[in-house]
């Protein structure tokens, strides 16, 4: 994907790999020891992003019910305070990605039932801004704003094409 909106904007795909660092994380622990070995590298180069895709993904595999769930919530405060402590002192943005559920208790009334983020108020405190992504129509995404100290909620549609993201077709 990368090197596709690479060759549509007319830039070196090789040479934007280049400038890409990737690691799979398989547990809880293993998020730990690579944002150790993250701090490292941005000690030697220039980093203006990270991303932890699926921030929730080791500590469920990790972590299973309600008897560690307080186990798991205090895993997960060290992880976001070590990735909140990479974006202050290396001045990095910080995305991640996670998981939504149902909410099994507000099932018992007839509101609607929206999902809810894994993580509970542990990941939504160490949040700035959150972003729910849906499909729309056809090729179409909706993004709305959720929760932003500085921004107003709203939505914005958009298409993934091979240039990236564009406007939305009306």
């Amino acid at each position: 994907r990368i090197t596709q909106i690479a060759e549509a904007y007319g830039v070196n795909a090789a040479a934007v790999l280049d400038n890409i660092m990737y690691a799979r994380c398989h547990n809880a622990d293993h998020l730990l020891n690579l944002l150790v070995g993250a701090a490292s590298k941005m000690v030697e180069e220039k980093f203006s992003l990270l991303v932890v895709d699926s921030i929730m993904a080791p500590f469920r595999t990790d972590y299973s019910g309600r008897g560690e769930l307080s186990e798991r919530q205090q895993h997960l405060g060290k992880a976001l305070r070590r990735i909140q402590k990479l974006a202050e002192e290396y001045n990095v943005a910080v995305v991640l990605t996670n998981q939504v559920m149902a909410d099994p208790a507000a099932g018992m009334t007839f509101a609607p039932n929206p999902p809810k983020p894994v993580g509970g108020h542990v990941l939504a405190h160490a949040s700035m801004t959150r972003v729910q992504l849906r499909k729309g129509r056809a090729e179409q995404r909706v993004a709305k704003l959720m929760d932003s100290p500085w921004l107003p909620e709203g939505d914005a549609t958009f298409e993934i094409c091979a240039q990236g993201i564009a406007d939305a077709k009306e």
